[in-house]
């Protein structure tokens, strides 16, 4: 999985030290939420995207990275940045002319500041005075799953300041909460999407915030209570 240009290839050094300006944000989750799920039932969003971003204080040139470096691919009429994958942890890096690189696929806070700066000291090897600066996470992606099914249709009628919803386009009502501002995407099944956040504790405090509007416009099992109680017609043999 490298580039298939000539030159020398540039080894993604796993634990290698990186230069750093001294402001990158510190990762992990805060103390903001004390006890994620204590309202709600014990269910705790799963992080499954952080997206941020990081500039790298000079210019870069491309196609030299992607003739060096390992795992790396440039097609300039397609798209104008470098892609770059590594393993460990599992990530994507988009890296632009300007110095600026954004980063995808990270589980977590800090693995995502992790994988930058792997990607920054890959940069580094090719001779280019990178940086890591201004590391941010500029959106978060969580799942979970509230265990029962939603009536949609009452709660996009309800709530219709907030919620947009249209099953022949699309099968989840979509709630644009406005604090946090987080986009949730809601399904009949009780499956939930929460995007948009900048932090983790965005995501609990969206959750938290519509578990309880959830609860309130949970399907009844009344049809299929009714449904198991009627008499079922009998087919006699001959």
């Amino acid at each position: 999985m490298s580039s298939e240009a000539g030159g020398q290839e540039v080894a993604v050094v796993e634990d290698a030290p990186v230069a750093t300006t001294g402001n990158e944000s510190e990762a992990g989750p805060s103390s903001a939420v004390s006890q994620p799920g204590a309202r709600t039932n014990g269910i705790v969003p799963i992080i499954q995207n952080v997206v941020a971003t990081v500039q790298m204080n000079c210019k870069l040139d491309l196609r030299s990275i992607v003739r060096q470096a390992r795992n790396a691919e440039y097609n300039p009429r397609r798209f104008a940045a470098v892609i770059m994958r590594i393993r460990e942890p599992k990530t994507t890096a988009l890296m632009f002319a300007s110095g600026k690189m954004v980063c995808t696929g990270a589980k977590s806070e800090a693995m995502s500041q992790l994988a930058a700066k792997k990607y920054v000291r890959v940069v580094q090897k090719c001779g280019m005075p990178a940086e890591f600066k201004d590391f941010k996470v500029q959106n978060m992606v969580g799942s979970c799953d509230v265990q029962f099914p939603i009536r949609l249709e009452v709660l996009a009628h309800s709530h219709s300041m907030f919620c947009s919803y249209e099953p022949e386009i699309f099968p989840g009502l979509i709630y644009k909460m406005k604090s946090p501002k987080v986009v949730l995407l809601i399904f009949v099944s009780g499956k939930i999407v929460l995007t948009g956040a900048k932090s983790r504790e965005d995501i609990y405090s969206a959750f938290e915030n519509i578990y309880p509007v959830l609860q309130e416009f949970k399907k009844s099992d009344a049809a299929s209570i009714a449904a198991a109680a009627a008499p079922t017609e009998q087919i006699e043999a001959p």
